[in-house]
């Protein structure tokens, strides 16, 4: 899987963005684009390509989850990551363990 991490940290706080892509071959139907938003270790929000929309996991992402998936354009952005960012560079991955 692809990983690519952004932090933030202030007064000891810690708060992350993971993005990541679940393969099983190159084909686009077999990938899987998933962004995940943590804040001290613990998963607050995600969104998957598979689901097609933000899930929240505590109260804060919830509320993020409702908010962003309301937003004009945003889940289409979203959804176009997974050919954007994981089509790409699963076949640059793919080629490079053959």
């Amino acid at each position: 899987a692809l990983l690519f991490i952004t932090v933030y940290t202030a007064d000891g706080f810690y708060e992350f963005v993971e993005d990541h892509c679940v393969f099983n071959s190159t084909k686009l139907d077999d990938i899987e684009f998933i962004r995940s938003y943590y804040y001290n270790k613990l998963e607050v929000t995600r969104f998957s390509s598979s689901v097609g929309k933000y899930v929240g996991y505590t109260e804060y992402g919830v509320r993020n989850a409702e908010a962003w998936n309301n937003l004009p354009g945003e889940l289409s952005r979203m959804r176009n990551e997974k050919e954007r960012y994981c089509l790409i560079n699963v076949g640059n991955d793919h080629e490079a363990a053959l």
